[in-house]
């Protein structure tokens, strides 16, 4: 074999420094915003958490975002997920971060890596790795040296992994930007003087670590020099930063909100979002993040809170399913272009701001021989017609328009001219094949606890969050005569959920809210004279993750435990001897692995006497259904639990029913998560996301855990699929997708108006509902021929796009055979069957 030599290897790690050099880039910032080797840069970003989706989708899910016009990936670095233990680190699977930044750098795309490493983000602790809150004399996110020391490690190691890769821009990597810390703000004021020592050297030990990148501070008005401080929130137009040679920047812009289980789910009219986006870069903002541009799924016992869903959808532009959910995604891309129209304008001058009305301005943006205006109607019912540059146009209520050559109007963000989808879960027609079910028996639980003491003790610290339940066990002796009365047990708690038995018999269950984790469990109990077994399973809902010292907050029952009714009286149980025993029997035996279990253990549930009995095991087999639409899980027949499958969870599922104030929703005005509500009366979350890239083609394993009692033979396999596509738009619009660049510079109108029909994955247009060339009425799902009508307009778009997954339908006279109507502006309007 031949040997390279030692002049030779010299020469070759010369070769790649030179290559490093060539591609690295200089990343730096002005008043106007982020500049990449002294240019200025329009950023849009949107946020895609690496362990919400699986690495089989991460490709897709980005290629997708560049597609709708983004230049950048923002993702927090999630510590309890890459340090479970301390000093034995996890970067593999989903937590394969250098994985999904290298996916990232090839598909062409800038990283804003927010380390944090508090991420909050609804995640089990705020992101903090349980075995943090027990490092002697720490106190979180504070001026307190174990926790600093601890923080900085971990950021020192990632950092050192993102330069070991050459991930930094400076390295001619993609990292352009990083975070450190996450919304200390209000936190800080908790804290006083040691808050602020604590913002000052966490900006000092960032800025230390030499990345060649600015780093940034989400909502935090005091970020120490050279940091970014930046805006989180439904709206930031309102902000400035801290300094005047820093640039507007807008880390979090809010798509829509979180789920609670018993709570409605919140969406946000897109009409609102690119409303607040536009306000944004009209006042001189020039990086905008969505979060979450895909939300993704909590996965496991990820979720914190506590009570988030296992969706983390958040009515983002990609679905939970990593679907796109139109018009949301199509609005969103078409802004995206007016915004890239008006770049060279907006990034070189301040507005100039006019008035036009009461409620209405003009944002003039002049510079290298561009002019760029955004012309805005801030009332939220009234429609305006407005005089600019002496010509006049019509505004709609709580709108803008962008005019990227200060003349004509290429988008509106209240007219959406895209592709309405609606998505139907149907079944995959995945038998799930004999259901077997293991009862979790309470008799043994006494045989060897985990512990005895004196009192009830906080069930995180008997845990350490290794299983979601801790059970807590006493004995009491009850005379004859006692039994007179008519006994009754008390049981307070922190929370967040309590399933009570007594002599093995269930007598209740308890829940807390997301306000209030406190609960109280109060009944009736069935005693008998002599020694009586009460047996409490306490049950956690991820952990919390936000609030001052929130690593000290209690879960679990703490007590009073009181049994009333007793002729001789109450009798106060809380301090006398308890057992515990942390998890479940299921748990221990690994009844969730294929390798688990031996089958001998299961028994036919067809064979069970009641199909809704708490605590019980159910697994079944299945094999992978065809098709390359995405999978779930229908769990309306159950209760409370967790699913698995082949041995990974798909997270806790809870079928409660959603409270709130589900009312028709207007895009127009200031917008709040409670305004535009859905699901009232309806679970939560039905459907739980079952990634293809977890199944194999056939025995697949499912296995449920059941809290509170279901009927599991009706669990069934779903695919999720577009089931019908709208379009609308109108004739000669010139509308952001009908512009092009010249060759020197200038943009130029393209009158190609265009209707565009998309299905999802392995689907194609089967019908067409409705078709109408002219004046139609209506919304998707409910559309009329007006006044005006062309008779070709059926046949004209079968022709074109029946049997095809995507089509393009040119709205033009000329290819309806004619002008059904002279002088009217005309539309086409399609509704079209996916299958």
């Amino acid at each position: 074999m031949e040997t390279i030599s030692v002049s030779k290897l010299i020469l070759l790690s010369i070769f790649l420094g030179f290559l490093q050099l060539i591609n690295s880039a200089r990343i730096g910032y002005d008043n106007k915003g982020i500049t990449i080797n002294g240019q200025r840069k329009l950023l849009i970003s949107g946020s895609i958490h690496y362990p919400r989706s699986t690495p089989d989708m991460w490709e897709d899910l980005i290629k997708k975002a560049k597609h709708g016009g983004l230049d950048v990936i923002d993702t927090y670095v999630f510590w309890n997920g890459h340090e479970p233990s301390p000093g034995k680190y996890h970067f593999e699977g989903r937590y394969d971060l250098v994985r999904f930044i290298k996916t990232i750098h090839r598909a062409g795309l800038y990283v804003n890596l927010r380390i944090g490493p508090y991420v909050c983000a609804e995640w089990n602790f705020g992101g903090f790795p349980v075995w943090l809150k027990y490092v002697p004399g720490i106190s979180f996110r504070t001026d307190n040296e174990p926790f600093k020391r601890a923080m900085q490690g971990f950021t020192e190691k990632i950092v050192d992994m993102m330069k070991k890769e050459n991930l930094f821009a400076s390295q001619g990597g993609p990292i352009i930007m990083s975070q450190i810390e996450n919304e200390y703000g209000s936190e800080e004021k908790e804290f006083g003087a040691a808050g602020k020592a604590y913002v000052d050297w966490a900006a000092s030990m960032a800025n230390g670590l030499k990345t060649g990148v600015p780093w940034l501070m989400c909502k935090q008005d005091d970020a120490p020099d050279p940091l970014i401080n930046t805006c989180n929130g439904f709206y930031c137009d309102y902000f400035k930063p801290n300094k005047p040679n820093k640039p507007k920047m807008w880390t979090e812009a809010w798509s829509g909100w979180f789920t609670e289980f018993g709570g409605p789910v919140h969406e946000r009219p897109v009409e609102d979002l690119a409303f607040a986006v536009a306000r944004f870069i009209q006042t001189g903002g020039s990086y905008i993040n969505y979060y979450m541009y895909h939300g993704g799924t909590n996965f496991g016992r990820t979720a914190g809170g506590p009570f988030i869903t296992t969706s983390y959808d958040y009515d983002a532009p990609i679905d939970e399913y990593g679907l796109i959910r139109q018009p949301k995604y199509g609005h969103l891309k078409d802004l995206h272009r007016a915004l890239k129209l008006s770049e060279r304008a907006l990034l070189s001058s301040e507005p100039e701001i006019t008035s036009l009305g009461t409620y209405h301005q003009a944002f003039v943006f002049k510079g290298q021989g561009t002019c760029a205006a955004f012309l805005s109607n801030f009332h939220f019912t009234s429609s305006a017609r407005v005089k600019f540059n002496n010509e006049h146009y019509d505004l709609p209520a709580w709108s803008i328009s962008i005019l990227p050559d200060c003349k004509h109007v290429v988008f509106n963000t209240a007219k959406v001219g895209v592709q309405t989808s609606h998505t139907q879960m149907i079944p995959a027609n995945a038998r799930l094949l004999s259901w077997k079910m293991y009862d979790e028996d309470l008799s043994s639980l006494e045989e060897s606890p985990t512990m005895t003491a004196p009192g009830l003790l906080e069930q995180i610290n008997v845990t350490r969050d290794s299983s979601d339940y801790l059970w807590y066990m006493t004995s009491v002796h009850v005379s004859p005569s006692d039994l007179h009365g008519a006994p009754s047990l008390m049981v307070e708690s922190a929370g967040p959920a309590l399933h009570v038995f007594v002599n093995g018999k269930f007598a209740g269950s308890a829940f807390g809210t997301r306000e209030d984790r406190r609960l109280t469990f109060k009944g009736p109990v069935n005693l008998q004279s002599g020694m009586n077994r009460i047996t409490l399973l306490s049950v956690a809902v991820g952990l919390p993750n936000v609030g001052p010292h929130y690593e000290i907050w209690k879960t679990g029952v703490l007590g009073p435990v009181v049994l009333n009714g007793l002729s001789s009286g109450k009798r106060d149980l809380t301090w006398q001897k308890w057992s515990y025993q942390v998890g479940l029997k299921g748990e221990n035996m690994q009844l969730t692995s294929p390798n688990g279990a031996s089958s001998n253990e299961w028994i036919d549930a067809s064979l069970a006497a009641q199909k809704t009995q708490p605590l019980t095991w159910y697994k079944a087999n299945f094999d992978a259904p065809g098709g390359v639409e995405p999978l779930a899980v229908d769990m309306k027949s159950m209760g409370k639990g967790e699913i698995w499958i082949n041995g990974r969870s798909i997270g806790r599922y809870w079928i409660t029913y959603a409270k709130g104030d589900c009312k028709p929703c207007s895009y127009a005005g200031t917008y709040r998560q409670g305004n535009c509500q859905s699901g009232c009366n309806n679970p939560t979350q039905r459907w739980y996301h079952v990634p293809r890239a977890w199944l194999k083609p056939t025995q697949n394993l499912m296995v449920v855990f059941e809290e509170l009692g279901g009927d599991a033979s009706k669990i069934s396999l779903v695919k999720r699929s577009v089931s019908r596509v709208c379009a609308d738009a109108f004739e000669h619009h010139p509308m952001v997708q009908n512009w092009r660049v010249d060759s020197n510079g200038d943009q130029q109108i393209m009158h190609r108006a265009k209707v565009h029909l998309q299905c999802g994955p392995g689907q194609s247009i089967s019908s067409i509902q409705f078709a109408s060339f002219g004046t139609p009425l209506g919304t998707c799902g409910s559309f009329l021929m007006g006044t005006c009508h062309s008779e070709n307009s059926l046949d004209i778009v079968e022709k074109l796009c029946v049997g095809q997954r995507r089509c393009s339908v040119p709205i033009t006279n000329s290819n309806f055979g004619g002008d059904p109507c002279r002088n009217v502006l005309k539309r086409l309007t399609v509704e079209a069957i996916c299958s």
